[in-house]
């Protein structure tokens, strides 16, 4: 069974955490970037440790999924989850070119993994454009660190939004392929005579 299909449920989760991620911004627009910023290291962490374990979930089947892919993906998000938590000295100027970097880092994995299950599982392009979405916050984030805290926390919120819902898609639709079809349930047959 194929890696991604088996931990679903890591993308459904990590879709309605970024949703609700999303919401938050949109609900508190005029909190402190710092805020934000702490929000995002929580998420950031947690999204890395989700890629981690499902890196490390590997059976010994032959699977050809892009295991390293998720492995770097979960590194590189704890690593700037730690960065933003754990060093309050980093302006928040710093601070917003770490979450750009993690957004192209992130981005670029995905439109990897995408790449390499092409032939492997249907709705991939879901990954690719999660990857997209990633890279395009990345570059917005570092071209225009200074368009103001308030356009930043939208940015990110929206983002979170679409990024998450796209990932409860993906995880719906691994979701389904991950379930054979010789195990769906069926009607009990009848013995003629009986």
């Amino acid at each position: 069974m194929v890696l991604l299909a088996r931990n679903w449920w890591a993308f459904v989760l990590r879709g309605v955490l970024a949703i609700l991620f999303g919401i938050f911004t949109f609900l508190r627009p005029g909190m402190a970037l710092m805020t934000l910023i702490l929000v995002f290291g929580f998420y950031a962490i947690f999204e890395g440790v989700l890629n981690v374990v499902a890196a490390f979930r590997r059976t010994g089947e032959a699977d050809q999924q892009p295991w390293w892919a998720l492995l770097i993906e979960g590194i590189l998000s704890i690593v700037a989850g730690l960065f933003a938590l754990f060093i309050p000295g980093l302006t928040a100027f710093v601070l917003l070119y770490i979450i750009a970097g993690w957004a192209i880092a992130t981005g670029i994995m995905e439109i990897i993994a995408a790449i390499r299950l092409r032939h492997q599982i249907r709705g991939e392009w879901m990954l690719a454009l999660l990857g997209v979405l990633s890279i395009a916050l990345g570059i917005l984030l570092a071209l225009f660190p200074g368009a103001g805290a308030l356009a930043v926390v939208l940015w990110i919120g929206a983002y979170a939004v679409v990024f998450g819902g796209l990932l409860i898609g993906l995880g719906m639709r691994l979701r389904r392929w991950a379930r054979p079809e010789g195990h769906l349930p069926q009607s009990p047959r009848i013995a003629p005579g009986h």
